[in-house]
């Protein structure tokens, strides 16, 4: 085992052998497994804290330092890992954290004896274990000890201070973060780490940078040690303020929103609302203005990103700064729907010091606590009810006449329901013409048009086109329920009734100036929902047993009489019957075409034509890039329902080319699509053509997409690239099993 140590005092000196080839090294893991149960570790740290010991070799106290701090690791080599559970790291580690506990306490006992000693081999100690990984197991042991232990007593505060700030700087990121990840509170960090930040620049690096704008790993509560932390002290504060700036000047970045993944986003939102709750007026009187310009550029880059969580992320954190830096004039306000992640973000603005704590009191004794709270005074009982007696008796007085009238009986009253039309070009003249100022007309006739769309399809044939432009343009004159969902069921209908004049009405709009970018992913939805509808083959009312069991749909209704007696029978013979194999009757799928096979090339084509043409008002490859990623989406969604068509595999190389085309675009919601997209077509082109006519663009493919499972900072994009990779290695394996 190389060298093994045994300390023995001769004189006060520390005393090593050296284990000679014919030693059994089991034998001499037995006598390390009893220097270890007998607590001489914490004599062996103990020697060497002495000043004669630390004024000696150095050499000597790093080779005892490594085998200190690696002896789980030498005994398992030397027993190829039948060694003792002492030698395990889960039991060796703590067993070391109590070894230094006990030093601490001889320390603390030199001190207040006046006596000299030293605490950096302890340090270097501490310092080696957590560098190695071994962080849970050795502050565990030492957290909640140093805890109770530095409530009350300077001079274990000054301890703990040295023991940190004696570990060399590259082990001094392992020690911070642990006691970080490990302390209950931010007034507990506080008494066990002081002022290692403002005297360590290595501590001041890990904890104002690394450990808030390089990584994003770590839980709220380690968030709020951290900048709570900073808060509690003067000394402290400066570089609470400093951190603040950083963390608004990476979120009001572009490049950094682009860039970035959403955990990280969300990660510095909550570090700035945190930062804010500790601020006091003064602080934020000072940076007034740099908070205000960061909040007008950062909830800027964050209302253009695609992703409606970076948005709502962006609105919330500016409504915060706006709230601290304006206390009593307006302030921001944005609509949204709240979520948990919101209502997370919003507590954070509130502190909730651990060191107030309130018991729960109690059943007796909360009674008595309520039975102590200030009642409101008497008179303003009074108060409050003489007014309502002295209105009752007017009214009554005012009634008297009227008591002797009978109330008519309303109960059967039914609300009058305006007809609505029963021909197309009717519904066309009130939702155009004269008779739209009707609004209860108006109502009924688009409550009503999808059905009477659906019923007559030789008539909405004839005026499909002009029909699908109506509903384009058709705006909510009144507060009608569902209106978005009405005309998008109404124009999904006039679609799937006349297929191709619609088709292409539809998408030459898209790329047509004077059209919203409301109005464009409208008409990008509609394409996709006529799509699902034309691809899916219809239902009709023929049931056929099988042996899957599905929910069963009663197809005739049965008379009440028969209900009774037919459920007795039923479930008589289902209890006397063994059956092997059960079933359910199911509607079985119609053996009807693929109606979406004869038109999908124009739902198609036409959408990936001209998306590199900028309008005056329209920019898909600028600053309309959330349009652009609803467009990447829709096209996959295409591809995949044209599985089995006739243009699949011309519309599969065209939307690879369209794909390698913006492979590197910088929004993550567009790159999302993009990957969709190339699972589309793995799913939908068969092997064969895929082999035939994309083989080097798949090839291509593949390494772009090891890359983005690699390098792209989106956790999205990464999981769809490895399943594209992996859809790829299935194609490859299911070729190799066909025989040639």
């Amino acid at each position: 085992m190389q060298i093994l140590f045994l300390p023995f005092k001769k004189g006060r000196s520390l005393q090593l052998f050296s284990s000679s080839s014919g030693l059994d090294p089991k034998e001499v893991v037995v006598v390390l497994e009893q220097f270890l149960q007998q607590g001489r570790l914490s004599a062996l740290l103990w020697e060497v804290c002495q000043p004669q010991v630390q004024a000696g070799c150095l050499e000597l106290q790093g080779t005892l330092l490594n085998k200190i701090v690696y002896l789980p690791d030498h005994v398992s080599n030397k027993l190829l890992g039948k060694n003792p559970p002492v030698f395990f790291p889960q039991n060796y580690f703590p067993l070391l954290g109590d070894a230094v506990l006990q030093v601490l306490e001889k320390i603390s006992d030199s001190l207040r004896g006046g006596l000299d000693c030293s605490i950096s081999f302890v340090s270097h100690v501490l310092g080696k274990v957590c560098v190695h990984g071994w962080q849970k197991e050795i502050l565990g042991v030492l957290v909640p000890r140093l805890t109770d232990l530095t409530k009350s007593d300077c001079i274990w505060q000054r301890i703990c201070w040295q023991l940190v700030e004696c570990v060399p700087d590259r082990w001094m990121e392992a020690v911070v973060l642990g006691f970080v990840q490990r302390a209950p509170g931010a007034d507990v960090l506080s008494r066990l780490l002081g002022n290692l930040v403002v005297k360590n620049k290595k501590a001041e690096f890990v904890v104002a940078q690394k450990m808030l704008l390089l990584q994003y790993g770590h839980t709220t509560a380690v968030l709020q040690n951290l900048l709570g932390y900073l808060a509690l002290d003067s000394g402290r504060r400066p570089l609470l303020l400093r951190v603040l700036q950083d963390l608004l000047e990476t979120w009001s970045s572009s490049s950094a929103v682009k860039h970035s993944p959403a955990e990280q986003q969300l990660y510095i939102s909550k570090a700035i609302l945190i930062c804010l709750s500790h601020l006091k007026e003064p602080e934020i009187a000072s940076c007034r203005q740099e908070l205000l310009t960061s909040m007008m550029e950062g909830v800027k880059c964050h209302l253009e990103s695609s992703l409606p969580q970076l948005r709502r992320l962006g609105m919330v954190v500016a409504e915060s700064i706006s709230l601290s830096i304006n206390t009593e004039g307006p302030v921001l306000k944005f609509e949204y729907e709240e979520d948990d992640e919101t209502r997370e973000l919003k507590s954070l603005l509130v502190q909730t010091p651990s060191f107030c704590v309130v018991p729960s009191l109690p059943d007796n004794e909360s009674e008595k606590a309520g039975a102590a709270l200030p009642l409101v005074p008497e008179r303003n009982e009074n108060s409050y009810t003489a007014a309502p007696v002295k209105a009752d008796e007017e009214s009554d007085a005012e009634l008297d006449s009227d008591d002797d009238l009978i109330p008519y009986d309303m109960s059967e009253d039914k609300e009058l329901k305006l007809k609505a039309p029963m021909y197309i070009r009717d519904c066309i003249e009130v939702l155009t013409g004269s008779g739209s100022e009707d609004v209860d007309k108006w109502e009924a006739t688009v409550k009503a048009l999808e059905s009477l769309v659906r019923r007559n399809p030789a008539a909405t044939r004839e005026v499909s086109v002009e029909l699908a432009k109506i509903l384009l343009h058709l705006e909510e004159k009144t507060c009608i329920e569902g209106f978005v969902e009405l005309r998008q069921r109404a124009q999904v209908a006039v679609l799937t009734t006349d297929p191709i004049p619609v088709a292409k009405y539809l998408t030459s709009q898209f790329y047509s100036l004077n059209y919203s970018l409301r109005q464009r992913m409208d008409i990008l939805d509609v394409l996709v929902l006529a799509a699902q509808e034309l691809s899916c083959p219809k239902f009709h009312g023929k049931t056929k047993h099988s042996g899957v069991q599905k929910p069963c749909i009663q197809l005739l209704p049965e008379s009440d009489s028969s209900k009774g007696w037919r459920r007795i029978v039923d479930e008589r013979i289902k209890s006397k019957t063994r059956r092997f194999v059960t079933g359910q009757s199911h509607v079985e799928l119609a053996s009807c075409p693929n109606e979406f096979n004869s038109v999908a090339g124009y739902f198609f084509f036409p959408l990936i034509q001209h998306f590199d043409r900028p309008l005056t008002t329209f920019d898909l490859l600028g600053e309309d890039h959330l349009v652009l990623g609803r467009l990447v989406h829709t096209l996959a969604v295409l591809m995949y329902l044209a599985v089995n068509t006739v243009a699949v595999t011309a519309m599969g190389k065209a939307l690879l080319e369209f794909v390698w085309a913006l492979r590197f675009h910088t929004d993550s919601y567009v790159r999302q699509g993009l990957l969709s997209c190339i699972s589309s077509l793995l799913l939908s082109v068969p092997t064969e053509r895929i082999l035939a006519d994309m083989t080097e663009e798949l090839l291509e493919t593949q390494s772009w997409l090891g890359d983005v499972m690699e390098k792209d900072p989106d956790g999205d994009c990464r999981r769809l690239a490895l399943q594209n990779l992996l859809l790829m290695e299935n194609l490859k394996k299911k070729l190799e099993a066909v025989p040639s």
